[in-house]
């Protein structure tokens, strides 16, 4: 049993930054790929970034390539989404996912077995 804790969403101006964190429990953090979701209000929840579990390939929605960026650190189980250039369509809730044990996880959330409980960013104009 994985659980995945999110922090650091938050109100910020258009233009501005954020970096957000995802705390995992356990020892099988760094044999899990893992992903960052988003969910605005009235929309699907869609992909927004992903990690292999060594870090070395990423993978990003077309909309915030060169400008969101995903790192994990593996020693200290977790891992991060930093967010430039904010825009209003940035607006949602965002949640972490980590695949199961060697997972490739990927760009459907079907890749993923657990889901932190989400973090609130919001991009005014």
């Amino acid at each position: 049993q994985v659980q995945l804790v999110e922090s650091g969403g938050g109100l910020v101006q258009a233009g501005g930054s954020l970096r957000l964190s995802c705390s995992a429990s356990g020892r099988t953090f760094s044999s899990r790929a893992m992903g960052w979701f988003r969910q605005a209000p009235g929309k699907e929840r869609e992909f927004v970034a992903s990690i292999t579990r060594s870090g070395t390939s990423r993978d990003y929605l077309d909309s915030v390539k060169g400008r969101f960026t995903i790192s994990r650190d593996n020693a200290q189980n977790t891992l991060y989404l930093q967010m430039h250039s904010l825009k209003p369509e940035d607006t949602a809730v965002y949640y972490c996912a980590a695949s199961k044990l060697y997972g490739y996880g990927g760009t459907n959330g079907i890749g993923y077995d657990y889901w932190g409980q989400g973090t609130q960013v919001t991009v005014s104009s």
